[in-house]
């Protein structure tokens, strides 16, 4: 399909829009003549009245491939919270950094309600008769809207977000409606092939995931020579551990520290399900930022931080510099610092049989608000090898997983590739440097079975907003 793509037979650059050299048939357009955009919430006075649900959309629901969640539903009475409003055909974008710039926003095709209410950090598009909504759509993913409306943001450093004056004189070059068509009929073809080879990266990374927490899980839980013999552990969930290790409650090797920053200066740490402890600054995640990090709390290297509301998911780890993380969160810190070593602790504390436990030590009204606190943490059972062999298991599970790491990085790599071959080739259609009319004539009807892969699916960006909520749900 995309080998027979060629360029358009006549170009031109049209004075007073844009100096861009598109088909000399297509014609230019602010968006504000094209489509309405954010739309009053009035509209929906009688859907609201008549007490029907209504489809509700957080910013994690919409995907940066354009996948929609539209599962979740909201109260309409709830639109006076001001909330965004929509309706089915609109396009929404992400006006946030970084959600703008990572793409996030779709045509909202299959709305399951009369209209639906979502994230404050939208824009809404509403496509009038000359352009088609998928169309639009597309336009909004194109690198030159991206780029630029990332340079019109506007607000605070990781608040940022693009003005709606930007998006309503944002210049589109338009072609015939027929041909819009045309676009988006070829655009939905090549992007449901992308994203099923992105769909089958990402199932890959996620079972290269479940790979190296057994390979963890095993090597922290078995003794590092074969031969060695074992005995019961006193604890059904741990069973039989090697002879020679010993068995102690968190309180022998660990006390809770509440040091706290008077300047809010030190390395902001994320605390994660995913990566353990490790500096936000590494992380693509913005979207909450305390004002002032004074009187959070701090953490030296080698102390073992807990997430407490999130600690039965995996949310915790031992910090390898010093820095400053949630006041909510549990750090401890090593009573005889030779006793075990912090990179088997991080293994330990951190594999599956461990965060098993922890859901069953945490309290809570409901499951996904538990809490480990303190004295549960510190009343676990924790296994401790001879030191020498602590070192030994971890030298082993480091050497285990480094093949299995090294295939899930180059996954991410080829998604982000492909990713990136989805905007371009987006982009270079949509701005008509590449001519799909003829082989667009020729592609079938999409089948549903060709979008069985396609569905929402949005791993990277969850795992980022995962992260962030994991982090500083506890503020």
């Amino acid at each position: 399909m995309f080998t027979e793509l060629k360029p358009y037979p006549e170009l031109a650059a049209h004075d007073g829009v844009h100096s861009d050299v598109v088909p000399r048939h297509w014609t230019w357009h602010r968006i504000k003549s094209l489509a309405k955009l954010n739309p009053s919430r009035s509209e929906a006075r009688e859907d609201i009245a008549s007490g029907a649900e209504a489809t509700f959309l957080p910013m994690e629901a919409v995907s940066s491939l354009g996948r929609v969640d539209y599962s979740r539903r909201i109260d309409p009475s709830m639109s006076a919270a001001g909330f965004t409003y929509f309706r089915e055909g609109d396009v929404l974008v992400a006006k946030i950094t970084p959600c703008f710039e990572n793409g996030k926003g779709a045509c909202l095709e299959e709305l399951p309600t009369s209209f639906g209410l979502g994230s404050t950090e939208f824009h809404v598009l509403r496509a009038g008769t000359e352009i088609d909504p998928k169309f639009l759509e597309a336009v909004t993913r194109t690198w030159r809207f991206r780029r630029l409306g990332a340079d019109a943001m506007t607000g605070s450093a990781g608040q940022q977000r693009v003005p709606p004056e930007f998006v309503s004189s944002y210049a589109v070059a338009l072609p015939p409606r027929a041909e819009q068509e045309q676009i988006v009929r070829f655009l939905s073809h090549a992007n449901a092939g992308i994203d099923r080879a992105i769909a089958a990266k990402r199932k890959m990374i996620g079972l290269l995931k479940e790979q190296e927490r057994a390979i963890v899980t095993q090597g922290v839980t078995s003794a590092y020579e074969s031969n060695a013999s074992s005995r019961y552990s006193g604890f059904s969930w741990l069973g039989n551990i090697p002879s020679g290790w010993a068995v102690m409650r968190a309180k022998r090797l660990f006390r809770e520290v509440d040091e706290r920053s008077t300047t809010g200066l030190e390395e902001k740490l994320s605390v994660s399900h995913l990566t353990g402890v490790s500096p936000r600054r590494l992380k693509n995640v913005t979207m909450f930022h305390p004002t002032s990090y004074v009187g959070h709390k701090l953490c030296r290297p080698d102390d073992l931080v807990v997430n407490t509301m999130w600690a039965w998911m995996g949310a915790l780890g031992v910090a390898k510099v010093e820095g400053v993380v949630s006041p909510a969160y549990a750090v401890y810190r090593a009573r005889v610092p030779d006793l075990v070593v912090p990179q088997y602790a991080d293994f330990l504390l951190r594999s599956a049989t461990y965060v098993a436990n922890y859901k069953s030590r945490s309290t809570g009204i409901r499951p996904s608000r538990l809490r480990l606190y303190p004295d549960q943490f510190l009343a676990t059972p924790v296994l401790v090898p001879p030191v020498r062999e602590q070192i030994c298991l971890v030298r082993s599970i480091r050497a285990a997983i480094l093949g299995v790491e090294r295939t899930a990085e180059r996954c991410h790599g080829e998604v982000g590739l492909l990713q990136e071959f989805r905007t371009r080739l987006t982009s270079d259609v949509v701005t008509g440097q590449l001519d799909v009319r003829e082989v667009a004539s020729k592609l079938p009807d999409l089948d549903p079975a060709d979008l069985a892969c396609t569905e929402f699916n949005d791993s990277d960006d969850i795992d980022a907003v995962a992260e962030e909520f994991l982090d500083e749900d506890a503020l």
